[in-house]
Protein backbone atom coordinates (compact mmCIF):
# COMPACT_ATOMS: atom_id res chain seq x y z
CA UNK A 1 0.00 0.00 0.00
CA UNK A 2 1.32 3.41 -0.93
CA UNK A 3 1.39 6.41 1.34
CA UNK A 4 -1.15 8.39 -0.65
CA UNK A 5 -3.26 7.00 -3.45
CA UNK A 6 -5.50 8.82 -5.90
CA UNK A 7 -7.11 6.04 -7.97
CA UNK A 8 -7.41 6.60 -11.70
CA UNK A 9 -11.00 5.40 -11.68
CA UNK A 10 -13.64 5.89 -9.05
CA UNK A 11 -15.30 2.59 -8.20
CA UNK A 12 -17.84 4.06 -5.82
CA UNK A 13 -18.48 7.12 -3.73
CA UNK A 14 -19.13 6.94 -0.02
CA UNK A 15 -18.86 9.97 2.24
CA UNK A 16 -19.48 11.10 5.78
CA UNK A 17 -23.22 10.63 5.56
CA UNK A 18 -25.75 8.59 3.62
CA UNK A 19 -27.67 11.71 2.64
CA UNK A 20 -27.34 12.56 -1.04
CA UNK A 21 -25.94 16.06 -0.50
CA UNK A 22 -23.06 14.77 1.63
CA UNK A 23 -21.82 11.93 -0.58
CA UNK A 24 -18.30 12.73 -1.74
CA UNK A 25 -14.81 11.34 -1.85
CA UNK A 26 -12.46 12.17 1.00
CA UNK A 27 -8.80 12.69 1.76
CA UNK A 28 -8.36 10.49 4.83
CA UNK A 29 -5.25 10.34 7.01
CA UNK A 30 -4.85 7.20 9.10
CA UNK A 31 -2.21 7.29 11.83
CA UNK A 32 -1.09 3.93 13.20
CA UNK A 33 1.79 2.55 15.24
CA UNK A 34 0.86 -0.93 13.96
CA UNK A 35 1.66 -1.46 10.29
CA UNK A 36 3.43 -3.81 7.91
CA UNK A 37 5.42 -5.99 8.35
CA UNK A 38 3.94 -6.52 11.83
CA UNK A 39 1.84 -9.71 11.80
CA UNK A 40 -1.18 -8.91 13.95
CA UNK A 41 -4.91 -8.39 13.82
CA UNK A 42 -4.76 -4.59 13.96
CA UNK A 43 -2.61 -4.49 10.83
CA UNK A 44 -4.97 -6.91 9.09
CA UNK A 45 -8.02 -4.80 9.92
CA UNK A 46 -6.38 -1.53 8.87
CA UNK A 47 -4.95 -3.01 5.65
CA UNK A 48 -8.35 -4.36 4.61
CA UNK A 49 -10.02 -1.07 5.50
CA UNK A 50 -7.50 0.96 3.47
CA UNK A 51 -7.76 -1.32 0.44
CA UNK A 52 -11.53 -0.95 0.36
CA UNK A 53 -11.48 2.80 0.93
CA UNK A 54 -9.03 3.20 -1.95
CA UNK A 55 -11.13 0.96 -4.17
CA UNK A 56 -14.09 3.26 -3.47
CA UNK A 57 -12.07 6.24 -4.70
CA UNK A 58 -11.00 7.85 -1.42
CA UNK A 59 -7.46 9.21 -1.12
CA UNK A 60 -5.57 7.55 1.75
CA UNK A 61 -2.42 8.62 3.56
CA UNK A 62 -1.03 6.26 6.19
CA UNK A 63 1.32 7.67 8.84
CA UNK A 64 3.23 4.60 10.07
CA UNK A 65 6.50 3.77 11.87
CA UNK A 66 8.46 3.04 8.69
CA UNK A 67 8.71 6.80 8.00
CA UNK A 68 10.53 7.48 11.27
CA UNK A 69 13.45 6.44 13.39
CA UNK A 70 12.34 3.56 15.60
CA UNK A 71 13.46 1.46 18.53
CA UNK A 72 12.25 -2.06 19.42
CA UNK A 73 9.34 -2.14 21.83
CA UNK A 74 10.52 -3.34 25.27
CA UNK A 75 9.55 -7.02 25.79
CA UNK A 76 8.27 -7.22 22.17
CA UNK A 77 11.15 -6.45 19.82
CA UNK A 78 9.14 -7.22 16.65
CA UNK A 79 7.14 -4.02 17.17
CA UNK A 80 9.03 -0.82 16.23
CA UNK A 81 8.23 2.32 18.19
CA UNK A 82 8.78 5.69 16.52
CA UNK A 83 10.87 8.14 18.52
CA UNK A 84 11.01 11.92 18.15
CA UNK A 85 8.27 11.70 15.54
CA UNK A 86 6.20 14.72 16.57
CA UNK A 87 7.56 17.24 14.02
CA UNK A 88 7.52 14.64 11.24
CA UNK A 89 3.92 13.65 11.94
CA UNK A 90 2.91 17.33 11.88
CA UNK A 91 4.69 17.91 8.57
CA UNK A 92 3.14 14.84 6.94
CA UNK A 93 -0.37 15.70 8.05
CA UNK A 94 -0.07 19.36 7.02
CA UNK A 95 1.33 18.40 3.61
CA UNK A 96 -1.47 15.90 3.01
CA UNK A 97 -4.24 18.38 3.95
CA UNK A 98 -6.67 15.75 5.26
CA UNK A 99 -10.43 16.11 5.23
CA UNK A 100 -10.64 13.53 8.02
CA UNK A 101 -8.09 12.11 10.48
CA UNK A 102 -8.35 8.71 12.13
CA UNK A 103 -5.87 7.75 14.87
CA UNK A 104 -5.85 3.97 15.09
CA UNK A 105 -3.44 3.31 17.97
CA UNK A 106 -2.37 4.79 21.29
CA UNK A 107 1.39 4.58 20.58
CA UNK A 108 3.95 7.33 19.95
CA UNK A 109 2.56 8.20 16.51
CA UNK A 110 -0.97 8.25 17.87
CA UNK A 111 -0.03 10.67 20.65
CA UNK A 112 1.89 12.87 18.19
CA UNK A 113 -1.08 13.03 15.81
CA UNK A 114 -3.43 13.73 18.71
CA UNK A 115 -1.31 16.71 19.81
CA UNK A 116 -1.13 18.10 16.28
CA UNK A 117 -4.88 17.78 15.70
CA UNK A 118 -5.64 19.54 18.97
CA UNK A 119 -3.15 22.27 18.11
CA UNK A 120 -4.74 22.75 14.69
CA UNK A 121 -8.28 22.55 15.99
CA UNK A 122 -8.94 19.51 13.81
CA UNK A 123 -11.52 16.97 14.99
CA UNK A 124 -10.41 13.37 14.75
CA UNK A 125 -11.59 9.84 15.46
CA UNK A 126 -9.79 7.05 17.29
CA UNK A 127 -10.09 3.28 17.67
CA UNK A 128 -9.64 0.90 20.58
CA UNK A 129 -8.19 -2.26 19.03
CA UNK A 130 -6.12 -3.70 21.87
CA UNK A 131 -6.56 -3.97 25.62
CA UNK A 132 -3.25 -2.28 26.36
CA UNK A 133 -4.18 -1.71 30.03
CA UNK A 134 -4.66 -5.47 30.48
CA UNK A 135 -1.47 -6.29 28.58
CA UNK A 136 0.65 -3.78 30.48
CA UNK A 137 -0.88 -4.86 33.79
CA UNK A 138 0.11 -8.46 33.05
CA UNK A 139 3.68 -7.38 32.23
CA UNK A 140 4.26 -4.73 34.89
CA UNK A 141 1.54 -5.20 37.57
CA UNK A 142 0.82 -1.47 37.41
CA UNK A 143 -2.71 -0.70 38.68
CA UNK A 144 -5.41 -1.22 36.05
CA UNK A 145 -7.22 1.94 37.13
CA UNK A 146 -4.11 4.02 36.42
CA UNK A 147 -3.50 2.33 33.04
CA UNK A 148 -7.11 2.77 31.95
CA UNK A 149 -6.89 6.38 33.05
CA UNK A 150 -3.98 7.03 30.67
CA UNK A 151 -5.79 5.39 27.75
CA UNK A 152 -9.03 7.22 28.61
CA UNK A 153 -7.13 10.53 28.51
CA UNK A 154 -5.80 9.65 25.06
CA UNK A 155 -9.29 9.04 23.66
CA UNK A 156 -11.12 11.82 25.53
CA UNK A 157 -10.93 14.47 22.73
CA UNK A 158 -11.95 11.97 20.03
CA UNK A 159 -15.16 12.69 18.14
CA UNK A 160 -15.83 8.95 18.00
CA UNK A 161 -13.96 6.12 19.73
CA UNK A 162 -14.53 3.07 17.51
CA UNK A 163 -14.70 -0.20 19.45
CA UNK A 164 -15.03 -3.66 17.89
CA UNK A 165 -17.82 -5.16 19.99
CA UNK A 166 -20.63 -4.57 22.43
CA UNK A 167 -18.64 -6.13 25.27
CA UNK A 168 -15.76 -3.70 24.77
CA UNK A 169 -18.30 -0.86 24.57
CA UNK A 170 -19.67 -1.85 27.98
CA UNK A 171 -16.21 -2.35 29.49
CA UNK A 172 -14.96 1.07 28.41
CA UNK A 173 -18.19 2.69 29.57
CA UNK A 174 -17.48 1.17 32.99
CA UNK A 175 -14.02 2.78 32.92
CA UNK A 176 -15.48 6.21 32.14
CA UNK A 177 -14.84 6.48 28.38
CA UNK A 178 -17.18 8.65 26.30
CA UNK A 179 -18.07 9.09 22.61
CA UNK A 180 -17.94 5.32 22.05
CA UNK A 181 -19.19 3.88 18.75
CA UNK A 182 -19.47 0.18 17.99
CA UNK A 183 -17.51 -0.72 14.85
CA UNK A 184 -17.48 -4.39 13.94
CA UNK A 185 -14.69 -6.06 11.97
CA UNK A 186 -15.01 -7.99 8.73
CA UNK A 187 -13.31 -10.98 7.14
CA UNK A 188 -12.05 -11.42 3.58
CA UNK A 189 -13.88 -14.55 2.50
CA UNK A 190 -12.02 -14.67 -0.82
CA UNK A 191 -8.67 -15.07 0.90
CA UNK A 192 -9.90 -17.21 3.78
CA UNK A 193 -11.84 -20.14 2.37
CA UNK A 194 -11.93 -23.96 2.60
CA UNK A 195 -8.92 -25.40 0.74
CA UNK A 196 -8.62 -28.96 2.02
CA UNK A 197 -6.48 -30.40 4.78
CA UNK A 198 -3.13 -30.95 3.05
CA UNK A 199 -1.08 -28.03 4.43
CA UNK A 200 -0.21 -29.97 7.61
CA UNK A 201 1.16 -33.51 7.67
CA UNK A 202 0.66 -34.03 11.40
CA UNK A 203 -1.37 -36.64 13.32
CA UNK A 204 -5.01 -35.65 13.54
CA UNK A 205 -7.06 -34.09 14.91
CA UNK A 206 -5.18 -30.81 14.50
CA UNK A 207 -5.94 -28.09 17.05
CA UNK A 208 -4.73 -24.70 15.87
CA UNK A 209 -3.75 -21.43 17.53
CA UNK A 210 -3.10 -18.40 15.31
CA UNK A 211 -1.89 -15.06 16.61
CA UNK A 212 0.86 -13.13 18.33
CA UNK A 213 2.84 -15.35 20.69
CA UNK A 214 2.63 -13.03 23.68
CA UNK A 215 1.67 -13.34 27.31
CA UNK A 216 -1.76 -11.76 26.84
CA UNK A 217 -2.83 -14.52 24.43
CA UNK A 218 -2.83 -17.13 27.23
CA UNK A 219 -1.27 -19.75 24.94
CA UNK A 220 -0.17 -22.15 27.73
CA UNK A 221 -3.87 -22.68 28.49
CA UNK A 222 -4.10 -24.17 24.98
CA UNK A 223 -0.83 -26.11 25.03
CA UNK A 224 -1.61 -27.67 28.42
CA UNK A 225 -4.90 -29.19 27.21
CA UNK A 226 -5.12 -33.01 27.38
CA UNK A 227 -5.99 -33.54 23.69
CA UNK A 228 -5.12 -36.30 21.27
CA UNK A 229 -3.64 -35.41 17.89
CA UNK A 230 -1.45 -32.33 17.33
CA UNK A 231 -1.40 -28.81 18.69
CA UNK A 232 -0.10 -26.24 16.19
CA UNK A 233 0.88 -22.64 17.01
CA UNK A 234 1.06 -20.28 14.03
CA UNK A 235 2.66 -16.94 14.81
CA UNK A 236 5.66 -15.08 16.16
CA UNK A 237 6.31 -13.08 19.28
CA UNK A 238 8.44 -12.76 22.40
CA UNK A 239 7.12 -15.93 24.08
CA UNK A 240 7.73 -18.22 21.10
CA UNK A 241 11.20 -19.54 21.98
CA UNK A 242 10.27 -20.22 25.60
CA UNK A 243 7.08 -22.03 24.60
CA UNK A 244 8.93 -24.12 22.02
CA UNK A 245 11.33 -25.29 24.73
CA UNK A 246 8.57 -25.96 27.25
CA UNK A 247 6.21 -27.74 24.81
CA UNK A 248 8.40 -29.86 22.50
CA UNK A 249 5.43 -31.95 21.31
CA UNK A 250 3.64 -28.92 19.86
CA UNK A 251 4.36 -27.67 16.35
CA UNK A 252 5.38 -24.04 15.91
CA UNK A 253 5.20 -22.59 12.41
CA UNK A 254 5.29 -19.19 10.74
CA UNK A 255 2.90 -18.13 7.97
CA UNK A 256 4.55 -16.16 5.19
CA UNK A 257 1.72 -14.22 3.59
CA UNK A 258 -2.04 -14.55 3.51
CA UNK A 259 -2.09 -17.46 1.07
CA UNK A 260 -0.04 -19.67 3.38
CA UNK A 261 -1.95 -18.51 6.45
CA UNK A 262 -5.24 -19.31 4.73
CA UNK A 263 -4.02 -22.83 3.91
CA UNK A 264 -3.05 -23.35 7.56
CA UNK A 265 -6.49 -22.31 8.77
CA UNK A 266 -8.15 -24.66 6.30
CA UNK A 267 -5.93 -27.60 7.28
CA UNK A 268 -6.96 -27.47 10.95
CA UNK A 269 -9.83 -29.34 12.57
CA UNK A 270 -10.52 -26.78 15.32
CA UNK A 271 -9.25 -23.28 16.06
CA UNK A 272 -8.61 -22.97 19.79
CA UNK A 273 -8.78 -19.38 21.02
CA UNK A 274 -7.49 -19.26 24.62
CA UNK A 275 -7.27 -15.49 25.06
CA UNK A 276 -9.20 -13.92 27.90
CA UNK A 277 -8.53 -10.29 26.96
CA UNK A 278 -8.91 -9.82 23.17
CA UNK A 279 -11.23 -7.03 22.11
CA UNK A 280 -12.57 -9.09 19.20
CA UNK A 281 -10.44 -11.91 17.81
CA UNK A 282 -10.35 -11.61 14.01
CA UNK A 283 -8.68 -15.02 13.71
CA UNK A 284 -11.94 -16.64 14.78
CA UNK A 285 -13.70 -15.17 11.74
CA UNK A 286 -10.80 -16.21 9.49
CA UNK A 287 -11.04 -19.78 10.78
CA UNK A 288 -14.82 -19.87 10.32
CA UNK A 289 -14.46 -18.54 6.77
CA UNK A 290 -12.06 -21.44 6.18
CA UNK A 291 -14.71 -23.92 7.36
CA UNK A 292 -13.07 -24.52 10.75
CA UNK A 293 -15.06 -24.36 14.01
CA UNK A 294 -13.91 -22.44 17.10
CA UNK A 295 -13.33 -23.46 20.71
CA UNK A 296 -12.87 -20.71 23.29
CA UNK A 297 -13.54 -19.60 26.81
CA UNK A 298 -16.94 -17.91 27.37
CA UNK A 299 -15.48 -14.40 27.56
CA UNK A 300 -16.13 -11.11 25.78
CA UNK A 301 -14.25 -11.54 22.47
CA UNK A 302 -15.52 -15.02 21.56
CA UNK A 303 -19.04 -14.23 22.77
CA UNK A 304 -19.14 -11.17 20.52
CA UNK A 305 -17.82 -13.00 17.46
CA UNK A 306 -20.29 -15.86 17.87
CA UNK A 307 -23.25 -13.70 18.92
CA UNK A 308 -25.03 -14.03 15.55
CA UNK A 309 -25.29 -17.84 15.71
CA UNK A 310 -28.80 -19.16 15.26
CA UNK A 311 -30.07 -21.80 17.70
CA UNK A 312 -29.42 -25.30 16.39
CA UNK A 313 -26.67 -24.12 14.03
CA UNK A 314 -23.52 -23.81 16.16
CA UNK A 315 -20.14 -22.95 14.65
CA UNK A 316 -18.16 -22.97 17.88
CA UNK A 317 -18.22 -24.05 21.51
CA UNK A 318 -17.59 -21.76 24.48
CA UNK A 319 -16.77 -23.49 27.76
CA UNK A 320 -14.65 -22.90 30.86
CA UNK A 321 -13.37 -26.43 30.16
CA UNK A 322 -11.42 -25.55 27.01
CA UNK A 323 -10.49 -29.18 26.25
CA UNK A 324 -14.18 -30.14 26.29
CA UNK A 325 -14.96 -27.19 24.03
CA UNK A 326 -12.29 -28.27 21.53
CA UNK A 327 -13.53 -31.88 21.43
CA UNK A 328 -17.18 -30.84 21.05
CA UNK A 329 -16.33 -28.32 18.32
CA UNK A 330 -14.66 -30.90 16.05
CA UNK A 331 -17.82 -32.39 14.48
CA UNK A 332 -19.47 -29.02 13.75
CA UNK A 333 -20.38 -28.37 10.13
CA UNK A 334 -17.68 -26.71 7.96
CA UNK A 335 -20.45 -25.43 5.66
CA UNK A 336 -22.22 -23.76 8.60
CA UNK A 337 -18.93 -22.16 9.70
CA UNK A 338 -18.36 -20.74 6.23
CA UNK A 339 -21.93 -19.44 5.91
CA UNK A 340 -21.67 -17.76 9.30
CA UNK A 341 -18.45 -15.93 8.43
CA UNK A 342 -20.03 -14.58 5.26
CA UNK A 343 -22.37 -12.47 7.42
CA UNK A 344 -19.46 -10.22 8.44
CA UNK A 345 -19.45 -7.95 5.42
CA UNK A 346 -16.56 -5.53 4.84
CA UNK A 347 -19.00 -3.24 3.03
CA UNK A 348 -20.79 -2.69 6.34
CA UNK A 349 -17.49 -2.14 8.16
CA UNK A 350 -16.38 0.53 5.67
CA UNK A 351 -19.76 2.29 5.73
CA UNK A 352 -19.69 2.48 9.53
CA UNK A 353 -16.14 3.83 9.49
CA UNK A 354 -17.04 6.59 7.03
CA UNK A 355 -20.17 7.52 8.96
CA UNK A 356 -18.14 7.99 12.15
CA UNK A 357 -15.43 10.20 10.63
CA UNK A 358 -15.36 13.86 11.67
CA UNK A 359 -14.76 16.37 8.84
CA UNK A 360 -11.76 18.66 9.21
CA UNK A 361 -12.77 22.30 8.56
CA UNK A 362 -11.34 23.48 5.24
Amino acid sequence: MTRAVLPAAVVGEVGLSTSADRIRLLRIAIVTDAWHPQPNGVVRVLSSLCERLEAAGHTLFVVAPDSFRTIPCPTYSEIPLAIGAGPGVARQLDAFRPEAVHIATEGPLGWAARRHCLRRGWPFTTAYHTKFPQYLHARTRLPLAWLYGVVRRFHAPSSAVMVPSHSVFEELTHWGFSNLRQWSHGVDTQIFRPQGKTAFDFPRPIYLFVGRVTIDKNIPAFLDLPLDGTKVVVGSGPQRDALMRHYPAAKFVIAYGDAQLSSYFSAADVLVFPSLTDTFGLVMLEALASGVPVAAFPVAGPRDVLSRVSPGCPVGVLDEDLASAAIRARPLSPADCRAYAERFSWDHVVTQFLDYLAPVPL
